[in-house]
């Protein structure tokens, strides 16, 4: 996996749990969203970004979870981003 345009993020996450995942996730050498280097670096800012996320991909609306998760996926595809 490419290094983030923000190494001092990268290397600088504070012990919890996205650091933890970071972590097993190089350690099996698989690929994972580099947000998860944001959230942390600075999870007292981050976790309202996590809630925002999460409200709006499973909340009730027109669209199923799942059928939102993979326009996710494809847009994050489509722009060569690993999701």
């Amino acid at each position: 996996m490419e290094a983030m345009f923000l190494p001092g993020v990268e290397k600088n996450m504070k012990p919890g749990p996205y650091a933890d995942v970071v972590r097993m996730m190089q350690q099996a050498g698989r690929e994972y969203p580099q947000i998860w280097h944001l959230f942390g670096f600075h999870p007292t800012a981050t976790v309202h970004l996590a809630r925002f996320t999460q409200e709006i991909m499973r909340e009730e609306a027109p669209l199923s979870p799942g059928l939102r998760e993979l326009i996710a996926a494809y847009t994050s595809y489509r722009n060569d981003c690993p999701f």
